[in-house]
């Protein structure tokens, strides 16, 4: 006679296993669908992420470039205001898509006297800071308009420049020198250290106005207009360049220094 409760029990055990196996099964097809959902779901945040990084790249990339021009002398009878108004009215010219913030340190109220690391600047400090800071942060290159004094720069330049560090760092700077038989190019080697030190990039080409052969004359204009022109038109195209491959570059990826 057959073992009927043998065959019985073998059944129940095989049923049993059969059944393990299919919740094992799906437990591990759960699992898969989790994961693969949060894998999609990490993802599409990756690529939103990168979206909004080229949108915000590309806005850059369109908008008009913001150049602060620096006036660098405060001395009464100074030439820094006529030179200035040449080179605005030249790279009116040459760079037109270029918007040019003129700042002219002679009517900046920077004191000399600076707080300790961590302190708070005075009430005047604070005043002079809340004017001109800003429009130094917004800029995405600068044009600094300096004479030489000693084989250097004015003070007044280099307290402003000082008193800032973040305002400076990953933007061009380009230059405009006047004064002697130099035309003022020792004043522009000093001011390339310094601003190799605030993490910013001069540029290579400048325009300097020498002497009584392409200085500024009675009318405003260079003496020498082909030749200085051609200078500001050069050095302008490398501002342009720069000042627009860093704006994107900074856009992208955040400069910490």
């Amino acid at each position: 006679m057959p073992d009927t409760t043998a065959t019985a029990t073998t059944t129940d055990a095989d049923t049993t296993a059969t059944t393990t196996d299919a919740d094992t099964t799906a437990t591990t097809t759960d699992a898969d669908t989790t994961a693969t959902a949060t894998t999609t779901d990490a993802d599409t945040t990756d690529a939103a992420a990168t979206a909004a990084t080229t949108d915000a790249a590309a806005t850059a990339a369109a908008a008009a470039l913001r150049v602060a021009v620096i006036v660098g002398s405060v001395r009464e009878g100074r030439l820094g205001p006529t030179v200035t108004d040449w080179f605005l009215k030249t790279a009116g010219t040459h760079a037109p898509d270029l918007h040019l913030d003129v700042i002219d340190l002679a009517g900046v109220d920077l004191p000399l006297a600076m707080p300790d690391w961590g302190g708070a600047p005075t009430p005047q400090a604070a005043a002079a800071l809340a004017a001109v800071s800003p429009r130094l942060a917004r800029a995405d290159a600068f044009v600094v308009v300096t004479p030489e004094y000693n084989h250097s720069f004015p003070a007044a330049l280099k307290n402003l420049i000082d008193w800032h560090r973040e305002q400076w760092q990953a933007k061009p700077v380009g230059f405009v020198s006047y004064g002697g038989l130099g035309g003022g190019l020792r004043a522009v080697e000093q001011l390339r250290l310094v601003f190799a030190e605030l993490h910013a990039v001069t540029m290579r080409d400048s325009v300097s106005l020498h002497g009584p052969w392409s200085g500024i004359g009675p009318d405003g204009e260079p003496r020498d207009t082909a030749v200085s022109e051609g200078a500001a038109k050069g050095m302008l195209g490398q501002l342009h360049w720069w000042a627009r491959a860093l704006r994107t570059a900074r856009t992208q990826h955040p400069y910490g220094a």
